[in-house]
């Protein structure tokens, strides 16, 4: 009997372990992982999960990333923020990569202006940019610049379609990431929903990457 006990206890704390990997507001039903082939697609991954408004109206999160390792496929906990585990951190729209400012890796990004699909290898005159926070980041924030728009009338986040981030991770190898979606379950909401509803759906990115581990640029 008491053998078994003990391995019930141990049963019990693996499992507490794994789900306290996740942020506490992470509703893990949602959240999803899937590797075909090259591609692994991430569904519902909450990138700083809004808490409120403030006085102008404008969403407030709860001031925390969510790291993700292209390597592995995995949610990194925060407190493994300050290692190369991790190599990529979304927060709203912003994306830090693990490097200089932002983590000790050998981390770099820039933006691709082309399809997912044609993009077969690494330019080799590719410049990788880093971070440099709060200045400048390897992946540029703001509406056109890098992978999304933002229209204000209808206050909507847009990918923009044929953007492909490429990604030097923080081991130094290479993957290709491409933002599918901004909203809960993968499902922009219509112009015209309230705006009440377009602040609670936000910032639970989808996206889709191929990672190159055995060091060439090949994808």
């Amino acid at each position: 009997m008491r053998i078994i006990l003990l391995a019930a206890a141990v049963l019990l704390s693996i499992t507490s372990c794994e789900k306290d990997k996740l942020p506490k507001t992470i509703d893990q039903r949602a959240y999803a992982v899937e590797t075909v082939g090259k591609i692994t697609t991430v569904k519902n991954l909450p990138a700083d999960t809004i808490i409120g408004t403030n006085a102008m109206g404008q969403p407030v999160g709860a001031g925390r990333y969510s790291f993700f390792s292209l390597e592995s496929g995995q949610w990194i906990p925060n407190a493994d923020s300050n290692s190369t585990r991790w190599d990529l951190a979304f927060a709203g729209t912003t994306l830090r990569i693990n490097n200089a400012t932002s983590g000790p890796g050998a981390g770099g990004a820039f933006v691709f202006n082309g399809t997912f699909e044609s993009l077969l290898s690494v330019p080799t005159d590719s410049v990788f940019r880093i971070d440099n926070h709060p200045v400048s980041y390897a992946i540029t924030r703001g509406s056109g610049r890098a992978w999304y728009t933002y229209d204000g009338p209808t206050n909507l986040l847009t990918p923009i379609p044929g953007r492909t981030l490429v990604i030097r991770t923080a081991t130094g190898k290479f993957a290709k990431v491409e933002i599918l979606n901004y909203y809960r379950g993968g499902q922009t909401p219509s112009a015209t929903a309230p705006d009440s509803i377009k602040t609670r759906d936000q910032r639970f990115l989808h996206f889709r990457y191929t990672y190159q581990g055995n060091g060439t640029r090949q994808f």
